[in-house]
């Protein structure tokens, strides 16, 4: 057998920041790898792979995968690569190359000097596929594609065998020289794996292994007008690079012969495939078919729309790598597939925000408050603690003047049982500062609605002052508007109505109308002036926002990265109890 090559396997970079440490969860994966590692097998080595194909961008289930295999190899003191395997160039970017790097370092791991491509082995694999001609284990065949497809056979049906498949071997070689060299129109002959095409295994009935193909690569260029087939360039992409451990999702397990198959027939360094259940999240597509068809017809603003479930996405949204590195973690290595509720990664997120989000006050539909009593001229400071949950973050200073914004609906003209906001002759709290009460009502004369509020405050209740055992069962939050600044905020929700949007005909009729409500008169308070896309807030009672890169000097843009409402947490506060 040919040994992997120690020059591709060198300590630079070894993968980082795992996801797993020695009191993670068990799981089978990590039960192989813990065997092969006390037996010495590939001498105690542990080396897998990320191996993405560049026809779009990744999705939050390629990171359960990233997480996985730098985790795993991280925790086993091993390397992971990241290898595009790039075998389609009708299909295949620079743009989604790039994104993907950037993706996957975003999540915290490091492939050092291991960047590869299948498109780096196209010469030794063109080599291989000569192999098998010359072992009589390959042909050349000029069925049509549909012919191919109908001498296949059924689940039920044994194939056929091609009218070709008895080629001699000298005619095998030099047919396939021929097509490489560009003498054949593209579909016009492939060439095919001689295995059983009898075999219960649809995989095995003599696949396709090579076709024509005229198309221009990100970067072999016009080199080859013929192209290897995934599943032969995957597994001796994989031996090439000496991984011990090709871990891939659940729909390879009945590829997995096929693998086998090409690695003993040419008599190569072996590596072991081990599949698991690929991630499923309810209300999301995670097909990169579809999720390009959202992208192309104008759904989405693009593949990191913040309601897309795309990393470049979430990124946008305001999703940190730390909760989706935990989200991974927490759900698992399973051998069935199966659906994850979504509101567990939000609650991953939440407990992530929760640490990190600095406090701040956001008005979204503001409603004019005029404190009569205050005087006209004067600003105050008051002091805000940034973050109760972090000591280290501070306080900061807030100004306060006779002018301010509420929220609309914290103020009923008539108001009903169990509301405790602010009513004409109520009292209630402003946070950080004072109780004030309601004294008038302005409207306007056509349409009646409340265009202003006249109110007094109580300048003894001063936050942190003594209240005399005052008490109010309101708290609001609130703006300055001498000081305070325009923002505009964009309020996402699920972007599909049904838990799993796969099972309709058309996936597209359960799209939310409703996922995404631009607001644009918003107020935020002023300490967010220098605030920088990617930056995380708690807006009080709204929830979790970023700042989105489509914000400018004069006007800041934030996306809701999600609410305050935590229905898992729930779920867990229960099942502890």
């Amino acid at each position: 057998m040919e040994k992997p090559d120690n020059k591709k396997r060198n300590k630079k970079g070894s993968a980082s920041l795992s996801t797993s440490t020695s009191s993670s969860p068990s799981n089978f994966i990590r039960n192989i790898i813990e065997e092969d590692v006390k037996a010495k097998k590939n001498n105690g080595r542990v080396h897998t792979r990320f191996p993405p194909e560049p026809n779009g961008y990744l999705h939050i289930g390629h990171a359960k995968s990233i997480c996985l295999n730098f985790g795993l190899a991280a925790e086993y003191g091993g390397l992971c690569n990241l290898r595009f395997d790039d075998t389609n160039p009708t299909k295949e970017e620079v743009e989604y190359v790039e994104s993907i790097k950037e993706d996957v370092r975003w999540l915290g791991f490091d492939w050092g000097d291991r960047l590869y491509y299948a498109s780096d082995y196209f010469d030794q694999l063109y080599q291989y596929a000569v192999q098998l001609i010359k072992k009589g284990k390959a042909y050349v065949c000029d069925l049509s594609p549909d012919e191919i497809r109908e001498y296949r056979g059924t689940l039920k049906e044994p194939g056929k065998n091609s009218p070709y498949r008895d080629r001699s071997v000298k005619e095998n070689l030099d047919l396939f020289e021929r097509m490489r060299a560009g003498e054949f129109g593209d579909g016009s002959r492939v060439l095919r794996a001689k295995i059983d095409m009898a075999s219960g295994n649809l995989n095995m009935r003599d696949p396709v292994i090579y076709r024509i193909l005229r198309a221009t690569h990100h970067r072999t260029g016009d080199k080859w007008c013929v192209y290897p087939m995934y599943d032969f360039t995957h597994c001796l992409s994989d031996s090439i690079e000496g991984i011990t451990h090709s871990i891939c999702t659940l729909e390879f397990e009945d590829h997995r012969p096929l693998y086998d198959w090409f690695l003993d027939e040419l008599k190569v360094f072996h590596p072991q495939q081990i599949e698991f259940a690929r991630l499923n999240l309810s209300y999301t597509i995670m097909s990169k078919r579809k999720l390009l068809q959202l992208v192309e017809e104008g759904y989405v603003s693009g593949w990191d729309d913040p309601r897309m479930p795309t990393i470049s996405g979430l990124r946008r949204r305001g999703y940190t790598p730390e909760s989706i590195r935990n989200f991974s973690e927490r759900i698992g290595v399973a051998k069935k597939d199966s659906m994850v509720d979504i509101a567990l990664l939000e609650h991953c997120l939440r407990q992530d925000l929760n640490k990190r989000a600095l406090r701040v006050m956001a008005v979204l539909h503001p409603l004019r408050v005029i404190i009569d009593n205050y005087p006209e001229n004067q600003t105050e400071e008051l002091e805000a603690i940034n973050n109760p949950e972090d000591p280290d973050a501070g306080s900061r200073k807030i100004p306060f003047s006779r002018t301010i914004y509420i929220e609309r609906e914290d103020f009923r003209e008539d108001p009903p049982k169990k509301f405790f906001r602010l009513a004409p002759g109520r009292e209630v709290r402003l946070k950080h500062a004072y109780f004030i009460q309601c004294e008038q009502v302005i409207k306007d004369d056509k349409t009646g609605e409340i265009v202003e509020l006249h109110c007094t405050y109580d300048p003894k209740t001063k936050s942190g002052s003594a209240q005399n055992g005052r008490k109010v069962k309101g708290t609001l939050h609130w703006v300055s508007a001498k000081h305070c600044l325009p923002a505009e905020v964009r309020l996402y929700e699920r972007l599909f109505t049904r838990e799993n949007p796969d099972e309709d005909k058309d996936f597209k009729a359960c799209l939310n109308p409703n996922s995404l409500e631009t607001l644009k008169s918003c107020r935020v308070e002023p300490s967010l002036a220098g605030a920088t896309p990617g930056s995380h807030y708690q807006f009080l009672r709204h929830g979790y926002f970023c700042v989105d890169p489509d914000s400018t000097k004069g006007q800041l843009v934030f996306n809701r990265t999600v609410s305050l409402r935590d229905t898992w947490a729930k779920i867990e506060k229960g099942q502890n109890k």
